[in-house]
């Protein structure tokens, strides 16, 4: 069965040698998060800091580093979780409906969980500065909880069927919060503790909140499960450690998991919010402070023998790669059947995961001989912006299964190639140009204020995608260092971004508007402006990273041969993205020479990391 504690599986762990003690003294601020983005890079096992500097509790780093040992750990109960989504078992039905228990896996009894009168989480009171101070980021706003599970329920209907755990950062420490009384908690607004949120404002009283830290490792997962709406993760936690989840019950209180290491206790006043930030985040750039919700907290408990979980976030590939990978090995079989006609879709994670989608669906609705523009494509691109997490999709490419029936939508080159010789940019652009986007991109117009657009492709070719440049190619002033990404799609260098016009920058007007028809950059079809094209088509990463991360579609996507057709935009000869840092965009992640250099000596011989970095 599946561990019990998150003791547990760190003793599984180092004794199969997927686990090193390092027992030299670290520093929680800086150096411990520095050395699990160096491990995890290089595909190391997970670390038990055992003496973090200024703190009494060993952290725990490189849990879920690789996608490997992230399914080890679940390995007693992965076959089962299959055996339920072969069968099109909806665990909402068996909650809501016990008899159907009786057609499901034994396995499927595990999604109740179990009341208890008490356990080990209540061992120890402390107060919120005894806990680990980890700061990831050089200007981080102060230390942060990376891996908490933020559990919430319904003051309208309260009790687990209608409760939420998600993963919401928590800032312990730093801005204006008092210490040991509040600790901010950033949600997004489509986050299930926000119809939680949303509730308590219209009863006008606050709600309840707990946040826990460690416990069997099926419990972090769980936090960051995209789940249908009315499936507690709490359920799915079940069934992921393959047993009933032990929950302290406590009369007026929220329940607490019985077993985990750490927890904090509080109510959230709806009305009121602080500053909360900055922290370097997962699409690789600071996300600033803002206002958000802040816990007042009450309690704080932790079990003998406590393990501090963390993670630490930033430009992807990160430890949360693997959680997306993991994940979409759940639930990937499971998407064609809750939008039909979709066959695959795919959230890029070197693009931030949530900028960027592509995926293949049917085009069934003429006859395939005679089809000559997306019709059910739009159907289904429309339909998965329409779900969940997906919604917060910038950019979404969608192409014809019909037309390649053995693309692989994990090949992105391939991708990008089938996509681009069949586009017609005069009628494949589909814009949502007032939309909610990611609350830490910061490429739209305000905080979750952006813009989408659907580009779907299908029938035979168009382009003959270049390779290369012919050599009278001439740009306009100021753009120069034309750099081949992919087939067909080509880096140039353009002016700094100084004075921001969403839609009507006068550069890159300029450069499509004297860009003549002859000129052989026209025979790309797509054209990326960026700050440095050296950088930008160095690797697959950067151009994904650059490109999709710094661009919202509706105010940065330009066109050679730009033209409005009832109220429909499009361009005759390449699209042009403007991908250039813009004033209003958060600062990109750096890492500290100086530590580095620090890195590199614990990594030499002798040192506790040398063989591993």
């Amino acid at each position: 069965m599946g561990y019990r504690t998150l003791a547990a599986a760190v003793a599984d762990l180092e004794q199969r040698k997927q686990l090193l003690r390092i027992d030299e003294e670290l520093d929680p601020c800086l150096e411990i998060g520095a050395v699990q983005r160096r491990v995890y890079a290089a595909g190391g096992p997970a670390l038990l800091f055992t003496r973090p500097k200024g703190c009494r509790f060993p952290l725990l780093g490189n849990l879920f580093g690789t996608l490997e040992r992230t399914r080890f750990l679940f390995r007693d109960t992965l076959e089962q979780i299959e055996l339920l989504v072969r069968l099109k078992l909806d665990p909402r039905e068996l909650l809501h409906r016990p008899s159907a228990l009786l057609k499901a896996p034994l396995a499927a009894f595990n999604l109740l969980p179990r009341s208890v009168s008490s356990g080990p989480i209540l061992a120890n009171r402390i107060t919120i500065d005894d806990l680990p101070r980890l700061i990831s980021w050089p200007h981080d706003g102060g230390p942060f909880i990376t891996l908490p599970q933020v559990y919430s329920e319904s003051a309208v209907s309260p009790g687990f069927r209608h409760s939420n755990l998600g993963m919401y950062r928590v800032q312990l420490s730093g801005n204006e919060y008092q210490l040991n009384e509040e600790v901010g908690l950033h949600y997004q607004i489509h986050r299930g503790i926000g119809v939680h949120h949303a509730e308590a404002l219209e009863l006008g009283a606050p709600f309840r909140v707990s946040i826990f830290v460690g416990g069997p490792p099926a419990l972090t997962v769980a936090a960051v499960m995209p789940l249908p709406e009315g499936l507690p993760e709490l359920s799915f936690a079940g069934l992921l450690a393959g047993h009933r989840m032990a929950m302290v019950t406590r009369g007026g209180k929220l329940p607490l998991p019985a077993e985990a290491d750490f927890c904090i206790t509080g109510t959230v006043d709806p009305s009121r919010t602080l500053p909360e930030g900055p922290f370097g985040d997962h699409l690789g750039y600071y996300s600033l402070a803002h206002d958000f919700p802040v816990l007042k907290v009450e309690e704080v408990f932790h079990r003998t023998g406590a393990i501090w979980p963390f993670t630490t976030v930033g430009r992807p590939p990160q430890e949360d790669s693997s959680f997306g990978a993991f994940i979409h090995e759940l639930t990937g079989d499971l998407i064609p059947s809750v939008v039909p006609g979709l066959k695959a879709v795919h959230a890029v994670d070197a693009a931030g995961v949530h900028p960027l989608l592509l995926a293949i669906g049917s085009e069934r609705y003429t006859p395939y001989k005679q089809r000559r523009h997306p019709q059910e494509l739009l159907t289904i691109g429309n339909a998965i912006l329409g779900q969940g997490q997906l919604s917060l999709a910038k950019y979404l490419f969608i192409v014809a299964h019909e037309d390649a029936p053995e693309l692989k939508i994990q090949d992105i080159p391939a991708f990008f190639r089938h996509v681009l010789e069949r586009v017609d940019w005069r009628r494949d652009l589909h814009f949502q140009t007032r939309s909610t986007m990611d609350t830490l991109d910061y490429s739209g117009e305000g905080v979750n204020r952006g813009s989408k657009v659907v580009i779907a492709a299908c029938g035979p070719a168009l382009w003959e995608l270049p390779t290369e440049f012919a050599p009278e190619l001439v740009l306009p002033d100021g753009f120069d260092s034309p750099r081949l990404c992919l087939p067909g799609i080509v880096a140039i260098s353009g002016p700094p971004c100084v004075n921001y016009r969403p839609g009507d920058d006068r550069d890159l007007e300029r450069f499509c508007r004297t860009i003549p028809g002859s000129n052989p950059i026209t025979t790309f079809p797509l054209i990326v402006i960026v700050d440095d094209s050296d950088f930008t088509s160095r690797t697959l990463q950067n151009f994904l990273w650059v490109t999709f991360t710094r661009s919202n579609p509706a105010a940065d996507l330009y066109g050679i041969g730009a033209v409005t057709t009832a109220k429909h935009w499009g361009c005759s000869g390449p699209l042009v993205i403007d991908a250039r840092c813009k004033p209003q965009h958060a600062p990109p992640l750096e890492d500290d020479p100086a530590l580095e250099r620090r890195l590199d000596e614990l990594g030499a011989p002798g040192g506790p990391l040398h063989g591993i970095i």
